[in-house]
């Protein structure tokens, strides 16, 4: 057992190692288009904080004949490198959001994790696609678990 334990304690190591962070630029202002539970596209903000890590802000709006309602989403990213332009991320955070139907109006929170992929362009442009589960905390609204599918696109200064 202790040698099945210097094995995984040193492949982690290992592997902790050779996993390098890509710059991260300062800003990053764009797009984060989806399904998002109805809001559809969402405005998108990404700030640096450290080597690997970034804050996202994405900020989604609803307007129809059945509802309107938004959505302020926020993450707390790591971000590693997978080859050259290629990045890797994961992350979590919370959300508030409000919503006005027909028939009953509220608000909302929820806890939201995070997956994906992106890549650096040689332009100030960078692409992604995630996957961001989360859990709404509302009865009327969204009390259950939604998986978010998007493709973003942001500008980066």
């Amino acid at each position: 057992m202790k040698y099945l334990k210097t094995i995984l304690f040193s492949t982690i190591l290992l592997m902790s190692a050779t996993i390098s962070a890509q710059d991260i630029s300062k800003n990053a202002l764009g797009l984060r288009v989806g399904d998002n539970d109805g809001f559809g596209g969402e405005i998108s903000y990404q700030r640096y904080v450290s080597n690997n890590n970034r804050l996202e802000f994405d900020l989604g709006y609803r307007n129809s004949n059945d509802v309107d309602a938004f959505k302020l989403v926020g993450l707390y990213q790591w971000v590693y490198a997978i080859d050259n332009n290629f990045n890797w991320f994961v992350g979590a955070g919370a959300g508030v959001g409000s919503f006005d139907s027909l028939d009953n109006n509220g608000a909302f929170i929820l806890a939201a994790a995070d997956l994906g992929i992106e890549y650096n362009f040689n332009i100030p442009l960078i692409m992604s696609l995630d996957i961001r589960p989360e859990l709404g905390f509302n009865d009327n609204y969204s009390n259950d678990l939604d998986l978010d599918i998007a493709l973003g696109i942001r500008y980066q200064f």
